[in-house]
């Protein structure tokens, strides 16, 4: 039997309708909607849409959203002076710096970026401070993709307290939060990485596994305990046909989406997992969406909290 599909992109709506009375009771209070600012370096493609689709929620909801660019060529001071610009704009609440950055920038960019963004307009929830209030189960805004992932669990009636679940990656802005979290939900967690020792037996004693290392259809079926709950994190765009065809079946809608567009975005489970996992997060439509919901929910909480304190 084929795995129930986790609808994330409807989950998103339901988040973006119980936000928008929020928004709008905030406006009437503070005399203007909650902020967010938006940095974006370079022209990176997938980058660009992400943003798009961003700010698209953003003003549907009621959010006042501004863009910032910065082109390829720019310097990690030039981004730094924008960041500190946004941290003392009274318009904005939130602040976003659009990752991945150019590596003329620096390895340890991103990091920079982090430490610049004041913590409560860390609407990414990926600063030193609010990583640690995650730590200690205090957070108010956590990092958008597992939060995002939680909510899906809880709203799809999947059980997490008592249950093993494994992640798969230990990014800071993905799998370390997305395993402080389940554990937080009293869930058992295993963190899996590249050293870790026949991934694939590990990953089979899951009863929620969570994949987010970004490669392509990495998880098959071997990964994969029946029954378990699949979430698929993972979003890398392939345009080489050959992959695609061994992916998906000829007639297939991912491989006509394919013909037609000259490339898709492919998860990190393999479409054969379908057939065994008991629930599974589809790509594109699954966990994606639900980011952007909760960004949208981290940075009303940051405008309220911003208002409330003065």
């Amino acid at each position: 039997m084929a795995a129930r599909m986790l609808d994330g992109a409807a989950v998103a709506q339901v988040i973006r309708d119980e936000i928008r009375p929020g928004v709008e009771a905030f406006a009437a209070r503070a005399g203007r909607p909650p902020g967010l600012g938006v940095v974006l370096v370079g022209d990176d493609p997938a980058s660009e849409i992400y943003v798009r689709n961003k700010l698209k929620a953003a003003g549907e909801t009621g959010f006042r959203a501004d863009l910032d660019r910065l082109p390829a060529t720019a310097s990690l001071a030039e981004l730094l002076a924008m960041v500190d610009r946004l941290n003392r704009s009274d318009a904005h609440d939130g602040i976003l710096v659009q990752s991945p950055l150019p590596s003329s920038m620096g390895p340890d960019a991103e990091r920079r970026v982090f430490d610049v963004i004041a913590p409560d307009k860390d609407v990414d929830g990926f600063s030193a401070v609010n990583v640690g209030r995650l730590v200690q189960n205090r957070a108010v805004v956590a990092a958008g993709t597992p939060s995002g992932v939680m909510e899906l669990l809880r709203r799809s009636s999947i059980p997490v307290a008592g249950r093993h679940a494994v992640v798969i990656g230990r990014s800071d802005i993905v799998g370390k939060p997305m395993a402080l979290m389940l554990l937080h939900a009293n869930a058992t967690v295993t963190i899996c990485h590249s050293r870790t020792s026949d991934l694939p037996a590990t990953a089979r004693r899951a009863d929620i596994l969570v994949a987010a290392l970004g490669r392509p259809a990495f998880v098959t079926t071997e990964f994969v305990k029946p029954g378990a709950t699949v979430v698929d994190i993972g979003t890398t765009r392939v345009d080489d046909r050959a992959t695609i065809e061994r992916l998906f079946a000829p007639g297939s809608k991912r491989r006509e989406a394919f013909d037609r567009r000259g490339s898709i975005v492919v998860g990190d489970v393999h479409p054969a997992v379908e057939e065994i996992a008991g629930a599974l997060t589809p790509v594109p439509g699954g966990v994606g969406p639900l980011t952007i919901a909760m960004l949208l929910r981290n940075t009303l909480a940051a405008a309220e909290m911003r208002v409330g304190g003065r």
